[in-house]
């Protein structure tokens, strides 16, 4: 079968793989559709080459259909069209037994700590896996583990119908946040400062600001009548995110920290005082994020096509990591690996 094989440097190659039969617990999936994420960018540029072993195989946001079950797997059966939950916990840690399996201490996150999704098949656990239903387009498919990500930010912000919500950050990930928090009831602002971004997200139905053209706090303050939002997700990882965040929200209100950011930052702690504040932290999702992500995608409500702005054949993998260089309009790149 094929396999893409990142080899370092900026470069795929497209190689020979041997098919893993499943053993007792595990399921073969042939790979349809494959996404390419923030993460695995950071990887294309070798910002990530401590964890990943030169060469392997990456990517973790896929759907697929199953071909072949091991022994005791009874949760699919062969045919179903099905996404993977890429996180493989030990479950002896204090931190599964006590339920939260996704911030294991000894977590190995598929497609990138262990092979990945950018292949013609993949055999997984079936812990991984969850069904979609047969008439979702498995191109959808590619885009529950991000929105199960947003599905996880929402749920952990303790969102409720009604209440105000920024979303700092208009990329894929903020505006599936965007579009989770709207499906919940909330009013939703979206700041952003790529024009595309900004466009992409008006045409999408939300109201969207450009906080260099304007001051974001003032605007905010005009609409909540001078309090600030209920909650803030805070998705840029920026300096600028984190300055501003504080000033957003009204008094006990929320900050969820979706943003990962790989070094220390100033925060204006007075404000957390002052007025209240929680911040939650927010790390990729859980079963019940993922179920909600299938829900909301299969019920065909949402514009989630509107941020797929590629697709491209396994063979020219290549070519698809490199459409974002330099591109202020790429958004969510698929790789067709079938």
């Amino acid at each position: 079968m094929k396999v893409a094989y990142y080899k370092g440097d900026k470069k795929f190659e497209i190689g020979e793989g041997a098919e893993k039969a499943p053993e007792a617990g595990e399921v073969k999936v042939k790979i349809a559709y494959c996404g390419i994420c923030g993460t695995d960018q950071h990887i294309f540029h070798g910002k990530m080459d401590q964890r990943v072993s030169i060469p392997q195989s990456i990517g973790h946001e896929c759907s697929g259909t199953v071909v072949e079950i091991g022994e005791g797997v009874d949760n699919v059966s062969i045919g179903d069209n099905v996404v993977v939950r890429p996180l493989d916990w030990c479950g002896e840690c204090p931190t599964c037994k006590a339920g939260h399996t996704h911030i294991c201490t000894k977590l190995k996150f598929m497609g990138i700590d262990t092979e990945g999704a950018l292949q013609e098949t993949w055999t997984v656990k079936a812990r991984t896996l969850h069904k979609c239903p047969a008439d979702m387009p498995l191109k959808l498919g590619a885009l529950i583990e991000p929105l199960a990500v947003a599905c996880h930010d929402v749920r952990r912000g303790r969102l409720q119908a009604g209440e105000s919500a920024v979303v700092l950050g208009g990329g894929p990930i903020g505006l599936l946040v965007a579009m989770v928090a709207k499906a919940a009831g909330a009013k939703v602002l979206i700041s952003e400062i790529n024009e595309f971004r900004l466009s992409l997200a008006k045409e999408m139905g939300f109201e969207a600001f450009n906080p260099l053209e304007g001051d974001l706090v003032e605007y905010v303050n005009s609409q909540t009548e001078g309090t600030g939002a209920d909650i803030v997700f805070e998705v840029t990882a920026s300096t600028p995110g984190a300055k501003v965040m504080t000033e957003l929200v009204r008094p006990r209100g929320r900050i969820v920290l979706v943003g990962i950011y790989t070094e220390p930052q100033q925060i204006a702690l007075f404000k957390f005082f002052w007025r209240e504040l929680e911040m939650i932290g927010a790390r990729v999702y859980e079963k019940e994020d993922f179920d909600k992500a299938v829900e909301l995608a299969a019920g065909g409500t949402m514009p989630l096509e509107s941020i797929i702005s590629g697709v491209y054949d396994l063979d020219d993998i290549q070519a698809g990591f490199e459409s974002f260089e330099g591109n202020a309009a790429a958004m969510k790149v698929l790789i067709k690996c079938d």
